[in-house]
């Protein structure tokens, strides 16, 4: 049994199991009379002595630190999580009140990014990955995208068309193309080489060196998306991407160059690649992202900017038609485990679904 005595000037942890007295005064230790003293428990003073070994290992008084957390106020949901700020995070370009909605629908996208990437970094810095682990943390990754695709009907059906066409104009030149996390995803995701535009993929060995990325990323599939429809001049929206966010993408293209998901799921042992639950997860982190997520986008441009004879720009004036469907870039992350016929046919089945609900 432990006590403590507490007076105004001292604190002291006396150890013990008899109650006949102190050594201190004459009273009994477990005396309710002597408020002096108290029970505590065994596991709490194991605790504090053990912050006290972690304080004194970094040169720190614990005693300096009890006392602040005497002081501090209680933890609050809300100073938690920065609600406060959170809910002033929207600042609408007009009046229309649908374009609130614009707003926080991106806003939980990019969230919902972050925490993809969050799992992906884990996997790809993890000092000795297993299958186990990477099924894991790519079911959460899939989980992530498949609210994220299924909400965007939310957005895209809780908005009224005359509104979008109209707040639409003033958030010229800016574009969800804009948007580094997700191309952050797709380096993080797979080989370099397989993030290039179709037609160029051929000029570039599949053993490319570190070298190579730079020229790469030239060719990367993003900007051919970005392209005046008029002029195959770059947008603005692409000038001022590349300007901000070029350096902070190609230094993850060589941080990723040997180190991203389809390399980590490379090098595991055979048994570990061929477990059937983690190729699962590999092949919906493929169709998620490069075909169920940009067509959701699709279905949204579809409704919103498709009309005949001519199509309405995007507001970044990116060439939505040929930029979304992923039957034109077939981006795969994993070519290996899919079929001749799967790959042949990337994305058609979807497409003409779109197609056949909007006509």
């Amino acid at each position: 049994m432990v006590f403590f005595y507490v007076d105004n000037l001292s604190a002291k942890l006396i150890f013990g199991g008899s109650n006949s007295g102190c050594g201190l005064c004459n009273k009994s230790i477990i005396c309710q009379s002597n408020p002096s003293f108290m029970e505590l428990k065994e596991e709490i003073v194991k605790k504090v002595l053990l912050l006290q070994q972690k304080y004194a290992a970094m040169g720190q008084d614990l005693e300096s630190y009890l006392d602040g957390l005497l002081h501090a106020d209680y933890l609050t949901y809300w100073d938690y999580i920065h609600l406060d700020t959170l809910l002033s995070l929207q600042t609408p370009r007009t009046s229309f009140p649908d374009e609130e909605i614009f707003i926080m629908y991106h806003q939980i996208t990019e969230l919902y990014f972050k925490l993809t990437l969050h799992e992906m970094e884990q996997i790809v810095a993890h000092k000795e990955l297993t299958g186990k682990f990477m099924t894991a943390r790519l079911k959460r990754v899939n989980s992530y995208f498949q609210a994220l695709t299924t909400s965007f009907e939310i957005m895209v059906n809780g908005m009224e068309r005359e509104q979008f066409l109209k707040f639409r104009m003033s958030l010229l030149p800016a574009s969800g193309f804009q948007s580094a996390q997700y191309r952050l995803i797709e380096i993080y995701s797979t080989h370099f080489r397989n993030l290039v535009q179709a037609e160029s993929r051929e000029k570039y060995a599949s053993d490319y060196s570190e070298k190579d990325l730079v020229e790469m990323y030239e060719d990367i599939y993003w900007k051919k998306g970005a392209t005046e429809l008029s002029s195959g001049k770059k947008t603005l929206t692409l000038n001022q991407f590349e300007e901000k966010y070029t350096e902070t993408l190609l230094g993850t293209a060589e941080r990723c160059y040997r180190a991203n998901i389809l390399h980590c799921y490379t090098v595991l042992p055979e048994s570990e690649k061929a477990d059937l639950d983690l190729i699962t997860q590999l092949k919906w982190l493929d169709v998620n992202v490069n075909i169920n997520w940009p067509l959701s986008h699709y279905k949204s441009a579809v409704k919103y900017l498709q009309k005949n004879p001519v199509d309405i720009a995007a507001t970044g004036g990116t060439n939505w038609q040929k930029y979304l469907p992923p039957r034109f870039q077939k981006r795969i992350f994993f070519p290996d485990i899919w079929s001749e016929q799967e790959k042949e046919d990337w994305g058609k089945s979807w497409v003409e679904e779109i197609l056949h609900q909007t006509n």
